[in-house]
């Protein structure tokens, strides 16, 4: 379920390619992808960071401070579609790496909330190639696949997805 290494250094390269204010990050899990986000931003910017499950942020936490990151990563716990109309930002890039069946809504709640040009990143599009098959089972991979093709009608994106990892979409918004 982590990031690996080329997913992180794909995340580094964009990240550092966009140049951010404002990284808001929808599962965190133990923070190697915040990491590497976080490593692209501007001077004073900031990586804001959704986790709901307490013992994963604790221990993301602790590498933020081993990478000498603690202060350019703020760090919410519990329920991101709650959590997210409470941070009051216009975000440059986004990471969208949580629970699969609630892509759709993430997606809703953030893109009128992203600043023109910013860049969303989907985490998983692939689901282990299970979305391509002819009969799609689980809940899960019908929820990516309805993700799928819910931004690839989105008028008010461009998009592109790779099959770095697990399937990585880019949505830019108009």
């Amino acid at each position: 379920m982590l990031s690996g290494s080329v997913q992180g250094k794909f995340l580094e390269f964009i990240s550092s390619f966009v140049r951010p204010q404002h990284i808001l990050e929808i599962g965190t899990m133990v923070g190697y992808s915040t990491i590497c986000l976080a490593k692209g931003l501007t001077e004073g910017g900031k990586v804001h960071t959704i986790e709901k499950r307490k013992e994963d942020l604790e221990i993301a936490r602790n590498f933020f401070k081993k990478a000498n990151l603690d202060s350019a990563i703020h760090t919410y716990e519990g329920d991101a579609l709650q959590l997210i109309p409470k941070i009051d930002y216009s975000w440059d890039l986004v990471f969208l790496d949580a629970d699969k069946t609630g892509y759709i809504s993430y997606y809703e709640m953030i893109i009128p909330r992203m600043r023109s040009g910013a860049l969303l990143i989907a985490d998983n599009v692939l689901f282990h190639g299970s979305v391509l098959a002819e009969a799609i089972k689980g809940k899960s991979a019908k929820a990516v696949h309805a993700f799928n093709q819910h931004v690839k009608n989105d008028k008010r994106v461009q998009k592109l997805m790779l099959t770095v990892r697990d399937g990585v979409y880019l949505i830019r918004k108009n």
